[in-house]
């Protein structure tokens, strides 16, 4: 219910393909173009596969279709943005600590520690 009524998927990934591999993705989030840049590169966001031992196979069948699809037939560059990005929860905590910082706080008596408080939020961080 979450995903758009259409989505680009790579044309050498068949149909029966992508229903198949739909029930491997967690919350059935299957990959779905997001952006594409005029040299043919684009950007493919993907759930992770829910079972680790079918998780090399199918992860590296889509990425054979998309690298199949792309003008160049450029290699797949993978990144895991789990790991290097924040959660949704550490960017609310953050921008929570942000507002305390610029709302509650008389800003004549904090002026001293307000940029070292400032970057403990980690928003200006998180932002970057």
């Amino acid at each position: 219910p979450s995903l758009p009524e259409y989505f680009v998927v790579p044309s050498s990934l068949a149909d029966q393909d992508l229903k198949l591999y739909s029930y491997s993705f967690i919350g059935r989030r299957m990959p779905l173009w997001s952006w594409n840049h005029p040299n043919g590169s684009a950007l493919v966001r993907m759930a992770n596969i829910k079972d680790v031992l079918q998780q090399r196979r199918i992860d590296q069948r889509i990425c054979n279709a998309i690298t199949r699809s792309h003008p160049l037939r450029s290699d797949v560059y993978k990144s895991d943005l789990d790991k290097c990005l924040p959660n949704i929860q550490e960017i609310q905590a953050a921008h929570v600590k942000l507002k305390q910082l610029c709302v509650n706080e008389p800003f004549e008596e904090t002026e001293e520690k307000w940029l070292s408080s400032l970057e403990n939020t980690r928003w200006l961080e998180y932002i970057r």
